[in-house]
């Protein structure tokens, strides 16, 4: 077993650089899925310290407004301490607000990403 902070990206439509050589320089092992149910299945095993993902707001949903209610219904039954970084279109700030209402999410960055923002957010994040 690794000493190493693990480090979860979902990434669903991407459309941004791949930030694994970030990750590994701040000293996290990346780990890297394309899907939300795929992410809830590998949570049941492991235990990441940050978990970025993709906001999708989808007007379809019946039983929630985004993909991410049930990513952070997983976290807070198998990895409550993960810190989660959400990146977003500046569009659905507001459907975020109402996310965060129920769920802690740790940081939002809106699209483009910038490298430096995500660096001092996971900075924050590690102490």
């Amino acid at each position: 077993m690794t000493d190493q902070k693990i480090i979860l990206s979902i990434v669903e439509m991407g459309g941004y650089p791949d930030f694994a050589p970030l990750f590994r320089s701040l000293g996290y092992q990346p780990g890297k899925l394309h899907a939300i149910r795929k992410a809830q299945s590998w949570l049941k095993k492991n235990k990441p310290a940050v978990v970025v993902s993709e906001f999708h707001f989808d007007p379809e949903l019946r039983d929630r407004m985004s993909n991410l209610e049930s990513l952070m219904a997983t976290l807070q039954r198998y990895a409550p301490d993960a810190k989660v970084i959400v990146f977003i279109d500046k569009n659905h700030r507001d459907r975020l607000e109402k996310v965060q209402a129920r769920y802690n999410v740790f940081g939002a960055l809106g699209y483009p990403i910038d490298e430096e923002s995500l660096k001092a957010l996971l900075q924050k994040a590690a102490e």
